[in-house]
């Protein structure tokens, strides 16, 4: 099957993510955006606006693709089976816990304590294995395919990018005239569905760690293909490649990606925390590392939102 037609088969339409929204909006949170003078952040453009999504429930975006699974699928008596860096397994243990079925979550060692930590106290059953998110997906493939656990994956099914798409669907009616928002770039999940929301009419910017490159190897290569899994946010960032149902809607619809080093995820952290006390994990700040490091530069007239997207962590400085 090509790009293309997978796209049309899973059908991921501005049309089909507000009809996810309406599903999922009792189970989820209405983020705040907040409007901060460029200044304020050591930034020179006069204005930014950021969409608080680490305030979601679960403590990030992946919430809404969690949501999304078990609300429009039906769950075996096996429960629900997910592998993740730490972020997306948080998500669906909580989910599972509000819809009262079992999940069983795998991640690698490389995922933070204190997301080990909140997956654990969803009563979600967790397996640490493997160096990376790739050994962790393998393992939760195999216990899908003894048990018969539903899968739940982080960013490459339909159901995944409908409900991260949902994002987007909610910051334009929060802000309805923007030109450009800024999003970090993991399996795609998050751009995908928002760009899919989007389609063109808002320019898409990734922002991916330079030690994470999945996308930018994609859209060189014209597939998605194994790129290196590094950078301080691997536990967010570094599935080794992007998402096959993503990868069309990127190709399409998202402008450029940009490469952002773990010193600039750093600053951005504390700049975050030091302008508005929002303490961003890793992850979550990668997108607004490419205003503060200026590896993207708008135009002074442009309208810019950047996507905080989770804060299950603390600053590096604290570790």
């Amino acid at each position: 099957m090509s790009l293309v037609s997978i796209e049309t088969a899973v059908n991921i339409t501005p049309e089909a993510i507000r009809s996810t929204y309406e599903l999922i909006r009792p189970c989820i949170r209405r983020t705040p955006v907040v409007e901060i003078e460029g200044r304020d952040l050591g930034v020179s453009h006069p204005s930014v606006t950021l969409k608080l999504e680490l305030l979601q429930c679960a403590g990030s975006f992946k919430a809404r693709g969690a949501f999304t699974h078990l609300l429009t699928r039906e769950v075996p008596a096996a429960g629900v089976v997910a592998a993740s860096g730490g972020n997306h397994g948080v998500a669906v243990g909580y989910a599972a816990m509000k819809r009262g079925v079992a999940a069983r979550i795998f991640v690698p060692v490389v995922s933070a304590p204190g997301k080990i930590d909140r997956i654990r106290a969803c009563g979600a059953e967790l397996t640490v294995v493997g160096e990376r998110y790739a050994d962790a997906l393998a393992a939760s493939e195999r216990w899908a395919a003894e048990s018969g656990a539903m899968v739940v994956h982080a960013f490459d099914q339909r159901e995944t990018l409908l409900g991260q798409g949902t994002l987007a669907l909610e910051l334009s009616e929060q802000v309805p005239r923007l030109d450009t928002v800024l999003v970090a770039v993991g399996g795609g999940g998050l751009i995908g569905g928002m760009a899919a929301f989007y389609g063109g009419g808002v320019r898409m910017v990734g922002v991916e760690p330079d030690g994470a490159p999945t996308l930018t190897a994609a859209l060189a290569a014209g597939a998605p293909v194994d790129a290196p899994a590094g950078s301080i946010a691997a536990d967010s960032l570094a599935p080794q490649r992007v998402g096959e149902l993503m990868f069309p809607i990127a190709r399409r619809s998202v402008d450029r990606v940009v490469l952002v080093s773990d010193s600039a995820i750093r600053a951005a952290q504390e700049a975050l925390w030091d302008a508005a006390r929002v303490l961003a994990e890793p992850g979550g700040a990668a997108a607004f590392a490419a205003l503060h490091s200026r590896a993207y530069v708008p135009e002074p007239d442009e309208r810019v939102a950047v996507v905080v997207s989770g804060g299950n962590g603390k600053r590096e400085s604290e570790k």
